[in-house]
């Protein structure tokens, strides 16, 4: 590394003069902040929020740590860290307790409560959202939150949640948004500095390690890009395109041929060849170079076995690499397949420390589940180095494969795209073997944005000099689209927010309604829709916190100044009236004389006249009733616009009226009914439905084990191709009748909210309730698995969803209700659901 210049060590030197605290931060950290890294801290310790977009593995996280650091400097001060994912909520709450020790550092994910009040704590972010909602004591001395993964906010499921918080986080509180590379940063930028102030944002698609592109034809890794076009250029392989357009004998053939001559000419492993790629041997081929000219491609090209590429990457030194399968199936099928080949990646001493890492981390489950979950097996392809990596897989498993990854213990991993969502797993490799997927209903292109968010994995900062991203050649592959899809930054976040009636119910009851129609006019959908109408919204904001300290001015301990003032002003603007029309008729003239008359002795006779300091309460009188006229004219501005987000919310509230949720008093403010009052506590897609149950009483016959089988009901979503599972598959007794009414009253309020032009939800599926019911009465895992007919994985998901609502329900219930969901919630939460590595 050169030694800097004399101007490059002056700039240094200033920018630790002005930024003492991020060149301190900067100086404690392994490696050299990058640009966008010092930029983020700099304007952190400027006091600004920041957004931060740059690329998988380029160190986002490092901003977010420094608005941690600042908030430990002081105090008092306090910091959140929120996840969009419980995984992601454990790693991070792990790293920061290495940091600032165990006493200083809490967990709160909804099922896991871990030291609550520390200085910082790690969330996910519904966990958050509640909190602002409920206005906790958690948030005095609130300084920064971090958003990690703030592109979570376009998911039509939860986006909503992520824009509620920077909504309705205090004012005096700094966020530090980290977000992936996004087509339209700096519009969601924009609107964050709209909502939330100065906010600087920082926009970076450097790759701290850069990526090469390949594509794997048969044995040889060709690059995607000729490198001799320029990087501004970026030509596809023109071998690539002969490959995918010359008709004839085979191409095994000629890459015999070629591999014959490259062998011949003596290089060993490691040495480069003419073609830019890795050939079957091994061999790393010169960049730019020409292969010989094939004078035939394949009519058919055979793919090589999963075995053959990990062999034909290990060869090449690019292992640890990740394979992303758009399939479980496809994820443990390639397991198998690798294990029956025989083939083992790690040494003698790896294994032991493959095995004894194991041990630990499962010590807590039973003998009969592990056996039950395949421990055996997957224990062994561990030790010889290899995984998969889905959502079915229980969570414990996949935390030991994730631990087992970062420690290069094991060098391959199979894994399906939920494995690109934030998790710390880098690779020197990742290995594509179709650019396509299955969406629920089709077969479809991954976008570019995926292909960017897959391949970010490649590369291991302070590891590697450059990461690996490969492509299989399938059948039809246009190279020309693959290149596309490796150049393209098309990742626009849009806003996915919609009110809920939970969320109805919080505003009306914090802010009332007319106020919080215009803090959903704040929202990023709405900015999206009609970017003037946030700037018009805050503007009433501001407004309404100036004409509050205009009334606390003109207070009068004789008497309503406003109201004194109020006779004031319609007395000056009559006057007024009567000086400019003074061609008005006599019997006009005649009459506002009379009004000008009652109204002097209404201001001669009201309290406040006789006040010693009138004029200066009439001072900051004047100032209300001009910003007031001001803030009327926005509103009304605000009225005519789209306002598409607050109809939305308008909806709302009339469904919520209809059933005596809010009421409309006599002065025309929307108030909460004892049932608004218990709705704002229930939260998820079926708060309503959840509400009338309670109300109604459905569910006071049930117990513990009914109650969980009907509240796994409520959150279960089903596959596409899973039937009703009728009446044999259901619990008996009791549970059968309440679920028959729940789904009538369903029903009912899915017309309702159709007659309100309200989107619905889903129906109310029992797909999962024999096994719930089983689980919940204490059946043995291989019974409940079979029952449910499911991964172990994705049961453990369903069952911490049911135990979130049952939670809420033993919260917000009446009697025997709360104490059966308390009961059921425990009968839920053993064994493999219970089990946490934190």
């Amino acid at each position: 590394m050169s030694e800097p210049s004399p101007a490059e060590r002056f700039a240094n030197a200033r920018q630790r003069q002005s930024h003492p605290v991020t060149a301190a931060f900067a100086a404690s950290q392994r490696f050299e902040l990058d640009p966008f890294q010092m930029a983020g801290c700099q304007a952190l310790e400027d006091g600004r929020s920041v957004l931060v977009a740059a690329p998988t593995g380029a160190g986002k996280t490092i901003v977010g740590e420094f608005a941690i650091h600042l908030a430990m400097l002081e105090d008092g001060d306090k910091a959140f860290y929120t996840t969009p994912i419980k995984a992601l909520s454990n790693q991070k709450f792990r790293e920061l307790q290495d940091v600032y020790g165990p006493e200083n550092v809490g967990l709160l994910t909804g099922d896991t409560n871990i030291n609550g009040n520390a200085r910082v704590v790690v969330m996910t972010t519904e966990v958050l959202r509640n909190m602002l909602y409920a206005d906790s004591a958690a948030l005095r001395g609130l300084r920064f939150v971090v958003m990690d993964e703030v592109h979570y906010l376009a998911d039509r499921f939860r986006g909503a949640v992520w824009e509620e918080i920077i909504i309705h986080l205090p004012s005096r509180v700094r966020l530090v948004s980290l977000s992936a590379t996004v087509s339209n940063a700096e519009e969601f930028g924009d609107w964050l500095d709209t909502v939330r102030g100065d906010t600087e944002v920082i926009v970076s698609e450097v790759r701290p390690v850069p990526l090469e592109q390949h594509v794997l034809v048969r044995g040889d890794l060709l690059p995607l890009f000729d490198d001799r076009a320029g990087i501004a250029t970026a030509q596809v392989n023109q071998e690539l395109m002969r490959i995918r357009s010359f008709k004839g004998p085979t191409y095994e053939n000629n890459r015999r041929a070629s591999s014959f001559r490259s062998a011949e000419g003596g290089r060993s492993q490691g040495h480069s060849d003419r073609s830019g790629g890795y050939g079957s041997s091994g061999r790393r081929p010169h960049k730019g170079g020409q292969r010989p000219v094939r004078s035939a491609n394949v009519q058919r090209i055979e793919r090589l076995d999963r075995p053959d590429v990990v062999q034909l990457l290990q060869r090449s030194t690019l292992l640890p690499a990740i394979f992303f399968i758009f399939s479980r199936v496809g994820c443990d099928a390639a397991v198998q397949q690798v294990r029956r080949s025989g083939l083992r990646l790690t040494d003698q001493d790896e294994r032991r420390e493959i095995r004894a890492i194991v041990e630990e981390r499962t010590r807590t489950l039973r003998d009969e589940d592990l056996a039950v979950l395949g421990y055996h097996e997957w224990l062994d392809n561990l030790e010889r180095g290899v995984a998969s990596h889905h959502a079915g897989l229980l969570p414990a498993f996949k935390e030991v494969v994730e631990e087992l990854f970062r420690l290069k213990l094991v060098k391959v991993v199979f894994a399906t795209e939920t494995l690109a969502l934030g998790i710390n797993m880098p690779a020197r490799t990742v290995v594509l073997e179709k650019l396509e997927k299955f969406n629920g209903e089709a077969r479809v292109a991954i976008t570019s944005g995926e292909y960017t968010q897959l391949t970010g994995r490649a590369g291991r900062r302070g590891i590697d000099v450059e990461g690996h991203a490969v492509v299989q050649w399938t059948e039809g592959m246009d190279p020309q689209q693959v290149a596309a899809l490796a150049s393209r930054r098309t990742y626009p976040l849009n806003s996915s927010f919609r009110p809920t009636y939970n969320m109805a119910v919080n505003l009306i009851d914090q802010f009332g309604r007319p106020r919080a129609r215009e803090i959903l006019e704040s929202s990023f959908a709405q900015f999206q829709a009609d970017r003037a109408v946030v700037g018009l919204a805050r503007q009433v904001r501001e407004a309404e916190e100036s004409l509050q300290g205009y009334q606390q001015a003109m207070t009068c301990h004789q008497g309503d100044f406003a109201e004194y003032s109020s006779i004031r002003r319609e007395l000056s603007d009559l006057e007024k009236l009567n000086r400019k029309d003074a061609n008005a008729s006599r019997a006009t003239r005649d009459t506002r004389q009379r009004q000008l008359a009652s109204l002097r002795r209404r201001m001669q006779r009201h309290p406040c006249h006789s006040c010693p300091e009138r004029e200066s309460h009439a001072r900051w009188a004047e100032r209300y009733w001009k910003l007031k006229r001001a803030t009327d004219k926005t509103r009304e501005q605000i009225r005519t616009r789209t306002g598409t987000v607050a109809r939305v919310f308008d909806r709302v509230v009339e469904v919520l009226r209809s059933l005596d949720y809010v009421r409309i008093e006599d002065d025309g403010a929307t108030t909460l009914t004892p049932a608004g009052r218990t709705m704002r506590r229930i939260y998820g897609e079926r708060d309503l439905l959840v509400a009338e149950s309670l109300r109604l009483g459905i569910w006071d016959d049930l117990d513990a084990p009914s109650l969980a089988a009907l509240a796994c009901s409520l959150v279960y979503e089903p596959r596409r191709d899973e039937s009703d599972p009728g009446e044999h598959g259901m619990p008996r007794g009791p549970f059968r009748t309440a679920l028959a009414r729940t789904q009538e009253l369903w029903q009912r309020l899915d017309d309702l909210e159709q007659d309100h032009h309200l989107p619905g939800t889903l129906p109310v599926s029992a797909g999962l309730a024999f096994a719930m019911h089983g689980w919940a009465r204490g059946d043995m895992l291989d019974r409940v698995l079979a029952n449910a007919d499911m991964a172990a994985g994705d049961f453990v998901r369903w069952s911490k969803q049911t135990i979130d609502l049952l939670d809420q329900l033993s919260l917000v219930a009446d009697g025997a209700v709360a104490t059966t969901a308390r009961k059921a919630l425990d009968s839920v939460r053993r064994g493999i659901v219970a089990y946490s590595t934190v």
